[in-house]
């Protein structure tokens, strides 16, 4: 029981994006090892400009 809710939670947060920074981490320390990382507040920043960039709209 224990393992399919721990299975489900994963898969709800990879749905919503909330572990958008554990999967970042773990692919810059795959291939980046040699530069240090963003903090999870300068990673977040940057997907929200990466994602809103170009749309300008007040609705």
């Amino acid at each position: 029981m224990l393992s399919r809710l721990r299975a489900f939670w994963s898969g709800f947060r990879q749905v919503i994006g909330d572990d958008a920074y554990d999967r970042y981490l773990e692919r810059h320390n795959r291939l980046h090892a040699d530069a240090p990382a963003l903090d999870r507040k300068t990673f977040f920043r940057s997907e929200l400009e990466r994602k809103w960039n170009g749309i300008r709209r007040c609705c």
